[in-house]
């Protein structure tokens, strides 16, 4: 969150051609709040970044902050506005949808064999709430099944041969962090 950091990426990106986005790294703790993050987003967007992002490495967003967050960050700047979070706390799915009410622009998921835990909340469960809703996708749920379909063997490979750790793909292993916030 050191923006002194970002200033000659941005530039030699947008030199080259490229899209840069900038990051908000969200953490939690007395001197990372809501009204930090939102000048962070201005200050950023300032530098020339193309977009935001706000990665939530830990799970640690809740969904009615997330609200909050993203509305407030909407209405300061004018750059598309990205969430990406984990499934670590299971929380991931409910900040979704919150950050889908406040505006949010992009969210980054994973097909459900390779979901939750430590990676994203699963597109599948969230394309199909989102069906009907302005908030509609328009991805194809037949498609979407078959893809994972399609994974879900080499899932299954990758665990047996020790290459994926199941514990990590399961929220119920790290929800105790949540306690200790």
């Amino acid at each position: 969150n050191d923006t002194r950091n970002l200033q000659r990426s941005i530039e030699a990106t947008k030199k080259f051609g490229g899209h840069a986005q900038g990051t908000i790294s969200y953490t939690i703790s007395p001197a990372h709040t809501n009204e930090v993050f939102i000048n962070l987003a201005k200050e950023i967007e300032q530098m020339g970044a193309d977009s935001l992002c706000i990665k939530d490495m830990a799970g640690l967003l809740s969904p009615y902050n997330t609200f909050e967050l993203v509305k407030a960050i909407k209405s300061q700047v004018k750059i598309p506005l990205e969430l990406h979070t984990h499934a670590t706390s299971g929380l991931g799915s409910m900040t979704y949808m919150k950050a889908a009410e406040a505006g949010v622009d992009i969210i980054d998921t994973a097909l459900s064999p390779f979901a939750e835990g430590t990676s994203q909340p699963p597109t599948e469960p969230l394309v199909y709430a989102f069906q009907g809703t302005e908030y509609d996708t328009e991805l194809k749920m037949e498609l979407l099944n078959q893809a994972a379909e399609y994974f879900r063997p080499i899932r299954e490979k990758y665990i047996a041969s020790g290459l994926l750790d199941p514990k990590l793909m399961r929220s119920e292993e790290h929800t105790s962090e949540l306690q200790s916030l």
